[in-house]
C-alpha cells in the first residue's frame, strides 16, 4: 500500500469515473486501474463495484475510503508542518475564490504571489461558499477565499479588505436625481439577481430587504456579475455590483454607476482556513499580496457596513 494508491482510490470515489480520475491523478488509466487492483489484491477486497456506471464503492471499499481520505490528511498535515519549520513556501497549496471576486480579484495578485514562491504549486477553483466550506472541512482544499463573516465552527477568518456595492443602473430607470441614494429608493421589482447558491446574492437581497416569496418583474437569474452588467446594458432594469467589478467598467458605463450614502453597504472579503492550518507564512504572504494589490482604502471598514450574508 502507498500513498499514490490511496489517492487513486479517492479519485476514483469523487470521480466515479475511472478515466476521469486518471486524468485528475495525472496518469493513464491502464496505470491508475493496475494500481487499484494491486490495492485490492493486497486487502483481499474488492473496493468498486465496476459493473456499474457510474463505478460505486463497494460496502468496504466506502469504508476503507473513509480511512484513506483520514490517512492523506494526515500526510499532508506532516508536509505542512515541515514547510511551516522551514519558513518555506513550497509544496503545494489548492485556493478557492467565490465567482464573484475571482475574475476581477484573481488577476490582481497571483503574478506577483506565484513570482514570490517560484517553488509552490498553486491550485486555483471557483467555489460557491456553501461548497467552499465543505471541501475546507473535508480537507479538499487548504483556504477559501470568500466574503465574511460566516462563523462557521472549525473555521477560522482571516479578514483582507472590504469591498463597496454600488447600484448598476439603465438611464431609463429614473432615480432620483442625486450623488447618493438610499437601498430603500431601488426598485426591487426591477432588479436582476444572481442565480441562488451566490452569497452576493443573498446579501443583494438582504441589503434591498427582499424575501424569497417576493415576486420580481424580471425571472432571470443571472451566474455571473459580467451577466448582470450586460443584462442592465442591454435590457433595462438595474442591479448591484461589487467594488472591485466597478473598476473594470468602460468609461461609458461608468456613467451608469450609482453610490450609496454613508455609513457605504461592503462585503468583508476574508481567507478562510481550518483551525489546524498552521502554514502561516502561506497567510501571511498571500495576506500582503492580496491587500497590495487592491485600494488601499478597502482595507478599512470606515463609512462601511457590513450587509449580512443570510
Amino acid at each position: 500500500m502507498t500513498i499514490q494508491q490511496l489517492e487513486y482510490l479517492i479519485a476514483v470515489d469523487e470521480c466515479r469515473h475511472f478515466a476521469k480520475a486518471a486524468e485528475k491523478c495525472f496518469v493513464t488509466q491502464p496505470t491508475l486501474s493496475m494500481m487499484l487492483q494491486k490495492l485490492e489484491e493486497e486487502w483481499g477486497v474488492q473496493l468498486f463495484d465496476r459493473s456499474r456506471q457510474p463505478v460505486v464503492p463497494t460496502k468496504e471499499g466506502e469504508e476503507l475510503i473513509r480511512l484513506a481520505k483520514n490517512v492523506i490528511l494526515e500526510t499532508k498535515f506532516i508536509k505542512d508542518h515541515l514547510h511551516n519549520i522551514k519558513d518555506e513556501l513550497t509544496g503545494e497549496v489548492r485556493l478557492a475564490i467565490i465567482p464573484t471576486l475571482a475574475p476581477y480579484l484573481v488577476p490582481l495578485f497571483l503574478n506577483e504571489f506565484v513570482n514570490k514562491a517560484p517553488k509552490l504549486k498553486v491550485f486555483i477553483r471557483e467555489m460557491a461558499t456553501v461548497q467552499m466550506i465543505a471541501a475546507l472541512n473535508a480537507g479538499t482544499i487548504d483556504i477559501g477565499i470568500m466574503a465574511t463573516p460566516i462563523d462557521e465552527p472549525g473555521l477560522k477568518e482571516y479578514p483582507l479588505f472590504y469591498e463597496e456595492f454600488y447600484v448598476y443602473a439603465s438611464p431609463l430607470e429614473k432615480l432620483p436625481q442625486k450623488k447618493y441614494i438610499l437601498p430603500k429608493e431601488i426598485k426591487t421589482e426591477r432588479l436582476w439577481l444572481l442565480e441562488e447558491g451566490h452569497c452576493f446574492r443573498n446579501q443583494m437581497m438582504n441589503l434591498c430587504q427582499l424575501k424569497k416569496k417576493d415576486a420580481l418583474a424580471f425571472n432571470y437569474e443571472a451566474g455571473s456579475i459580467e451577466t448582470l452588467i450586460n443584462l442592465v446594458d442591454h435590457s433595462k432594469g438595474l442591479t448591484l455590483i461589487p467594488q472591485l467589478a466597478e473598476m473594470n467598467l468602460t468609461p461609458a458605463q461608468r456613467k451608469n454607476v450609482r453610490e450609496f450614502t454613508a455609513p457605504k453597504p461592503a462585503r468583508q472579503i476574508s481567507l478562510v482556513v481550518k483551525n489546524n492550518f498552521i502554514r502561516q507564512k502561506m497567510i501571511t504572504e498571500l495576506k500582503k499580496h492580496i491587500q497590495q494589490a487592491v485600494d488601499k482604502k478597502m482595507l478599512n471598514n470606515k463609512n462601511k457596513k457590513v450587509t449580512a450574508i443570510e
